[in-house]
C-alpha cells in the first residue's frame, strides 16, 4: 500500500493543467431523501466527462517521459478510450482504441474526436481487452489498460487525495465498480490516512463481475445482462492487480438494481440539475439502498461521469 500510496501522491503533484480539481458538493436535497449527510464528488464535470482522464492522462504522462513508445494501445468503447485519446493527444504520442464491432457509433465518434485511431474487434468489451493487450505484446507498444495497470490506478487515487483535502471528516465513501481501478486507487489514498473510513463498492446487478469474484475468492467469468451502467459492465481480467487491491480496501458491497439506476439518476436531475451517466447512478443508488446503515453519517458518493446520450438519459428517467 505504502508504494501505491506514493504513486497516487506522485500523479496528485505531478498532474497535467487540464486535469481537474473537481468540486465537492454537499447536497441538502439528496441529504434530506436519504436520512444522511451527502457529499458529491463532481467527477462529471472532470476533462473529457469522467474520472478515466485522471489515470490515463497520468500514465501517458509517464510513457512520454520514458521516450521509449512512440505509441500506445487501449481498449474502450467509451470513457477509457475517450481519456487515453486526448491525453495521447496531449503527449504528442499515437493512440490506437479497440474497440467492441458493436458499440455506438457516437461514443466512436467521441473517440475519434480526440485524434485517436478506431480498430474494431468482434465480442464484447473483455474480447476487444484481451485483444488489444495481445496486438500491443506482439508490436511492443504500451498496452493502457482501463484498470489493471498500476500507473492508471495512482491517477484514478488522485480523487481519494482531493477528498481528503475537502473534507475533514467522513464515515464512508462509495464508488462504482467495474475493473476496479477507481475504487482501488481511492481507497489506497483514503485508507492510508483515514482507515476507518468504509470503502463501499457499488454494482449493478445485471453487471457484478468483481463483486462475485470477490464473492468468490478468485476470478471467475460472470454472466451479465444489459445494464444502464455502461461504464461499469465487462468481465474482469485474469490476474488483474485490482483484484488483491478490492480484496483489501473494500469494505462493503452493494447489488442495486436497473430501476434503481434509473431512479438515481432521476433524483440528480431532479435535485441537482445535473445530467449523470448509469455509472454514476450506481454510487448513489448505493447510497439510496444502504441509506439506513449509515443514517445521519457523512457520507461521500463520487459521481463518476456524464458520458450518456440525451435519448438514453431521457428514457432511463422518463
Amino acid at each position: 500500500m505504502v508504494e501505491l500510496t506514493q504513486m497516487i501522491r506522485q500523479a496528485h503533484e505531478r498532474r497535467a493543467n487540464n486535469v481537474l480539481t473537481t468540486p465537492l458538493q454537499h447536497s441538502p436535497a439528496l441529504s434530506a431523501q436519504y436520512g444522511l449527510d451527502l457529499y458529491l464528488k463532481c467527477e462529471h464535470i472532470q476533462t473529457t466527462g469522467s474520472f478515466k482522464f485522471r489515470g490515463a492522462s497520468n500514465k501517458l504522462r509517464l510513457v512520454k517521459e520514458d521516450g521509449s513508445k512512440g505509441s500506445v494501445i487501449a481498449a474502450s468503447s467509451g470513457n477509457h478510450g475517450q481519456a487515453v485519446a486526448l491525453a495521447a493527444r496531449d503527449a504528442g504520442i499515437e493512440a490506437r482504441i479497440f474497440v467492441p464491432a458493436a458499440a455506438s457509433p457516437a461514443k466512436m465518434a467521441a473517440i475519434q474526436a480526440y485524434g485517436a485511431r478506431l480498430e474494431l474487434v468482434e465480442g464484447d468489451s473483455l474480447a476487444a481487452e484481451k485483444h488489444a493487450r495481445s496486438v500491443a505484446e506482439q508490436e511492443g507498444k504500451t498496452f493502457v489498460s482501463p484498470y489493471n495497470d498500476f500507473e492508471v490506478i495512482a491517477g484514478q487515487g488522485t480523487i481519494g487525495v482531493e477528498l481528503l483535502e475537502q473534507l475533514a471528516d467522513f464515515d464512508a465513501v462509495f464508488v462504482s465498480v467495474g475493473g476496479g481501478g477507481l475504487i482501488s486507487g481511492i481507497g489506497a489514498a483514503i485508507k492510508s490516512e483515514r482507515p476507518n473510513a468504509e470503502l463501499v463498492g457499488c454494482w449493478p446487478e445485471n453487471s457484478p463481475a468483481m463483486h462475485e469474484c470477490l464473492k468468490r475468492g478468485e476470478i471467475v467469468d460472470v454472466a451479465e445482462e444489459s445494464t444502464l451502467s455502461d461504464g461499469t459492465a465487462g468481465g474482469i481480467e485474469p490476474g488483474t492487480v485490482t483484484f488483491e487491491l478490492c480484496r483489501q480496501y473494500v469494505d462493503r458491497r452493494v447489488l442495486v438494481s436497473e430501476a434503481a439506476i434509473a431512479r438515481a439518476m432521476h433524483d440528480v436531475a431532479l435535485q441537482e440539475r445535473w445530467i449523470v451517466e448509469g455509472a454514476a447512478g450506481v454510487a448513489i443508488a448505493g447510497v439510496a439502498e444502504l441509506a439506513d446503515k449509515y443514517r445521519g453519517k457523512r457520507v461521500v458518493a463520487v459521481v463518476c461521469g456524464r458520458n450518456i446520450t440525451l435519448a438514453k438519459f431521457l428514457a432511463a428517467v422518463g
